[in-house]
């Protein structure tokens, strides 16, 4: 049996499977990433819902596993070598649990390292962008009166679009005919944007053509569904 008592964490939200994955979240774009991932590649994990609205992600114990304060974070019991893995930032946790699975990053070197460029992608771009637009759309940021960072953020985010519209040209996935990380980072940002932001007439979303038709097949698979709800909102 493994053991997390070193892990602070572990003491405010108990493993009741410590031999698992443990998943500290909460079913925001980042968070399903990785809740997708472990869904579609079947490993055994116990998730722990995370409650931002309450800054739980502020506490000592969550800050001993994620100084940034940030959802979602793991701890692998069955890291490398055998010895416990604390991780956080979706994107690497992606890479991990591709790479412990060999399952959605191709092996091929090439082709692996354009699959990490499109994970960055999402990463450095289409995160931060669409989040923006989605504040001074929808929350806060539009009782601002000043319009212009809210232009600023459709304009980006509509450019974002088009460049996924570029891609998948003659592709299924962002990488051709398998899907990867770079399909699961992506998905439930874009999912986001035009349902919980409600932002599709913003970005013209109905304008593009193989960006809906990527994101309709991604939502078709049964483990992405499971993902998008995981871990469930307390009632």
């Amino acid at each position: 049996m493994a053991d997390l008592s070193s892990f602070p964490i572990a003491t405010r939200w108990p493993a009741r499977h410590p031999d698992r994955i443990q998943l500290y979240s909460t079913p925001t774009p980042n968070g399903v990433k990785v809740s997708i991932m472990l869904e579609e590649t079947g490993l055994a994990y116990e998730p722990h819902f995370i409650n931002i609205g309450q800054n739980e992600t502020w506490t000592p114990e969550f800050l001993s596993l994620n100084p940034n304060g940030k959802i979602p974070s793991i701890i692998d019991p069955d890291g490398p070598g055998g010895r416990p893995l604390a991780l956080f930032e979706s994107g690497a946790i992606l890479l991990y649990l591709a790479e412990k699975t060999g399952k959605f990053l191709p092996s091929d070197p090439a082709r692996r390292y354009e699959t990490v460029q499109w994970v960055f992608f999402q990463m450095a771009a289409v995160g931060p962008m669409f989040g923006q637009l989605g504040f001074f759309h929808k929350f806060a940021g539009r009782e601002i009166e000043d319009k212009r960072p809210l232009e600023r953020y459709r304009n980006e985010s509509k450019r974002l679009l088009g460049v996924l519209e570029t891609r998948l040209e003659g592709r299924d996935w962002i990488m051709g005919e398998d899907y990867t990380i770079a399909d699961i980072a992506l998905l439930g940002w874009v999912r986001n944007l035009i349902g919980f932001y409600g932002a599709g007439e913003l970005v013209e979303f109905d304008t593009l053509k193989r960006v809906p038709a990527w994101l309709e097949r991604g939502l078709a698979r049964p483990a992405v569904q499971r993902g998008l709800d995981i871990p469930k909102r307390p009632e």
